[in-house]
């Protein structure tokens, strides 16, 4: 959107998004951030909070319905670096937090139409919080390049996630994004929506992990674990194919400086492996976000 700097996750990643996976983008929220934005080259400090319905890892779900709280704050340098920090909070258990995500990366626009980002981002974990699905996962390396078609933006984000598990995931989109010719309250408010249709792909090394570590929940959780020396689950795992098809639609408030937001997404997983039932979920997010200039 116009006055405010991109930030998974998500997210949702575009991204933990959508997980609360905090990355910034140039033109996609994946992480706690609204999911509408334009690049503005200035320096600035940006803050969000999100609450969600579930977590969600590129396309996957834990066996258990997990609402969180998520918070980050992004910095941003007038020639195109960023910074950022995020801590995630998995509602109704004990860990004062689940998670912290510390990254930095850059902004890029080739062209009017062609512009991205590249990010690195660390994972850090509590070791009581079983119940984050990506937890075999300690770092990300992040590619997204965007195109402007006038009438609709496309995205192609690619990630390489590593630690106890690899993994490769490229997920597709594309939005389409409306404003309000109306005002609300007063001259400097707006209306935004920002439907958008996405494809995730990737390999699933991870759910094996996640199964393999938390064998003592396979009969409460109805997780399905299966011996992980098989060599055709960890075959299947490492495949390369179709993870999830999902269409979300954004609703926003925004005023020069702050943004409120909800968003509706319904996911559809495909190809699911190994220890998670998965199936059609909708999710719902509500965020707060603020830039100081």
């Amino acid at each position: 959107m116009k006055y405010f700097c991109v930030v998974l996750f998500l997210l949702t990643c575009n991204a933990v998004n959508a997980t609360a996976e905090l990355r910034l983008y140039t033109d996609t929220t994946v992480k706690s951030t609204a999911d509408t934005d334009t690049v503005v080259r200035k320096m600035s400090i940006s803050a969000g909070v999100v609450y969600g319905s579930d977590v969600q890892f590129f396309g996957r779900t834990g066996p258990i319905t997990y609402p969180f709280v998520s918070t980050d704050v992004i910095y941003n340098t007038k020639n195109g670096f960023f910074a950022y920090a995020s801590a995630l909070k998995v509602l109704g258990y004990n860990p004062l937090f689940d998670e912290i995500d510390l990254g930095a990366g850059y902004l890029y626009k080739i062209s009017k139409q062609f512009s991205g980002a590249a990010s690195y981002t660390r994972f850090l974990f509590n070791r009581d919080a079983a119940q984050v699905i990506k937890s075999a996962s300690a770092n990300d390396i992040d590619l997204k390049n965007t195109y402007d078609w006038k009438f609709a933006k496309s995205s192609v984000i690619v990630d390489y996630l590593f630690g106890d598990e690899n993994d490769v995931f490229v997920t597709i989109n594309t939005t389409k994004h409306f404003e309000s010719s109306f005002t609300i309250f007063d001259d400097k408010d707006y209306l935004s929506f920002d439907p958008t249709i996405t494809a995730i792909l990737g390999t699933q090394n991870f759910v094996q992990r996640y199964a393999m570590d938390h064998q003592y929940q396979t009969q409460v959780d109805n997780i399905f674990f299966s011996d992980p020396d098989a060599p055709r689950q960890a075959h299947d795992n490492s495949q390369f194919n179709a993870l999830n098809y999902n269409i979300k639609i954004p609703i926003a408030y925004n005023r020069p400086h702050y943004t409120f937001e909800f968003s509706y997404k319904y996911s559809i997983p495909v190809n699911v492996e190994g220890a998670l039932l998965n199936r059609k979920e909708s999710f719902y997010n509500l965020t707060f976000y603020y830039v100081f200039y």
